[in-house]
């Protein structure tokens, strides 16, 4: 079942640059560069073929420099332009090799946008198990930091996970938690609509 493409602007550092890829203010654009802000306004755009095209240059490019931060960015761009497309199992591809050049330039802090998107590729896909481990891995990382906004977004893609999966009274255990942060944070709307939603899937599993 295919699942909503999250915001872009919700996406944390790789929606962007990873954290190395800095140009200076003087300094002139490649070719390569100049192909990737291409390919990534196509992706902003929601104009995913356009963008696979120009990502797809923007990569060779970088490849040919050697410039690593450049093929991560590239390749989480193309990750989400596979996810407007419902090419799932594209887009896991692409997020694993960027999360794999992260992890060899030793950038955690891009690591955590790469699994909210592979999450979401994974959930596309089918593979609910793979979905969850990572949200499961967010949710400890987001726990431990004491990040709530965070938390909540997480624990609501668990529930959608588990809805896909079949799996309605985990799903409501996930909207209830996540609406009892709301509620900690005096966020009523919000805390009564998930708790809604959780009744709702209660009823329907009995």
């Amino acid at each position: 079942m295919s699942t909503p493409i999250q915001k872009l602007e919700s996406i944390g550092a790789l929606s962007g640059d990873c954290e190395g890829m800095q140009d200076g203010p003087d300094q002139p654009k490649t070719q390569s560069q100049k192909d990737y802000e291409e390919g990534r306004g196509y992706v902003e755009r929601g104009e995913a073929a356009l963008a696979a095209v120009a990502l797809h240059n923007a990569l060779r490019g970088y490849e040919e420099e050697g410039n690593r931060e450049g093929m991560a960015n590239a390749l989480n761009q193309l990750g989400h332009a596979c996810l407007m497309r419902q090419e799932y199992d594209k887009a896991v591809i692409n997020y694993k090799k960027a999360w794999e050049i992260c992890e060899e330039l030793e950038d955690p802090y891009s690591i955590p946008s790469l699994a909210k998107q592979m999450a979401e590729a994974y959930q596309g896909a089918g593979d609910y198990r793979m979905a969850l481990n990572l949200c499961l891995d967010l949710l400890d990382g987001y726990q431990r930091n004491n990040d709530p906004m965070n938390t909540v977004a997480v624990l609501e893609r668990m529930a959608s996970i588990y809805i896909d999966s079949g799996e309605k009274e985990k799903a409501a255990d996930a909207y209830k938690t996540a609406a009892s942060i709301h509620r900690n944070f005096r966020h009523a709307k919000s805390a009564d609509s998930l708790e809604q939603k959780a009744a709702e899937l209660v009823k329907d599993a009995e």
